[in-house]
């Protein structure tokens, strides 16, 4: 399956699986499950829009029509669509860790509140059925990314598996609060729910952190050091190979797209050289630098004007 085929997988789940939260949520009197569908559908929300932005990467990644004209819409967005993943995982993360956060502060003052009844029955229903379907999207889609590689699909299982570790706290709540009930510790069953549901808030706020970090380095463009010491290093070595005085390295990663200009200062002396020779060289730095495809972009120059590259 394709990344494309992977996100509709898991917003049709994700729908599904909010739809019956809510439902059993408004039937059971938990707000801890009521929470859960929200969380689904934003997350379902935000695959959509992940989805979307996959399909114009892939579109302004393809070949040329035939005619070599594109649409008008590709043609204002010369440079492709890479930008918008970033800000995709983004604010997928940080809506993830803002509903977390609104659910925190009114599980905390539920409890405050003296808590609430909930119907153990139907809740410890949906969190058996919704802990087995969210491991199993975690795990197929964590396979599945494997040869696909995609950052919207490895945010999307790690919501899975979010997902799973919410409803496993929460049957293993429903269930101790159905042992208790009619027993001296009944007093304690209507502070389960919220008490769930504030440790599950705890647990998920700061998952997606990393996600949104990387994407704002993403957003300001920040230099990956691997990436920047790697094409560093390729120029030297052909700067000396071919008699230049320096080179100038400029990088980014955006997304799913590895950004890199390579400027080389050539002597004013230099021998000159043709259009082929100079393709020739362009193409040996392409292929030491690696992963040649749509989501590579590379631009070399050759100058002997140091103000061009700097």
């Amino acid at each position: 399956m394709n990344e494309q085929s992977l996100l509709k997988l898991s917003i049709g789940l994700t729908v599904m699986m909010a739809a019956f939260g809510i439902i059993i949520g408004f039937t059971s009197g938990s707000a801890a499950i009521m929470f859960d569908g929200v969380y689904a559908l934003t997350d379902a929300f935000m695959t959509v829009i992940s989805l979307l932005v996959a399909r114009l990467i892939t579109a302004s990644a393809a070949p040329s029509p035939a005619s070599g004209q594109k649409s008008k819409f590709m043609d204002r967005f010369s440079v492709g669509f890479w930008h918008l993943e970033p800000m995709v995982l983004g604010l997928n993360g940080s809506l993830l860790m803002g509903a977390a956060g609104v659910a925190l502060v009114g599980a905390i003052s539920s409890i405050l509140d003296g808590g609430r009844v909930v119907d153990f029955g139907p809740a410890m229903i949906f969190a058996s059925v919704a802990t087995v379907v969210a491991l199993s999207a975690g795990f197929f889609l964590r396979r599945a990314n494997g040869e696909v590689k995609s950052g919207f699909v490895d945010l999307d299982a790690k919501a899975w598996f979010m997902t799973a570790g919410l409803t496993a706290a929460l049957l293993v709540a429903f269930l101790v609060g159905y042992a208790i009930e009619g027993t001296q510790f009944a007093w304690l069953s209507p502070y389960v729910d919220p008490a769930v549901l504030a440790l599950a808030c705890v647990f998920i706020l700061p998952t997606p952190i990393a996600n949104v970090r990387q994407a704002v380095a993403d957003i300001l463009l920040v230099a990956p050091t691997e990436l920047r010491d790697g094409v560093d290093v390729i120029a030297r070595e052909i700067v000396a190979k071919y008699g230049f005085t320096a080179h100038r390295a400029y990088v980014a990663k955006v997304g799913r797209a590895k950004q890199i200009e390579l400027f080389f200062i050539a002597p004013k002396t230099l021998p000159a050289k043709s259009l082929s020779e100079w393709d020739a060289i362009r193409d040996e730095i392409g292929a030491r630098i690696g992963d040649e495809g749509p989501d590579r972009w590379l631009t070399i120059v050759f100058t002997a004007d140091q103000e061009w590259a700097d």
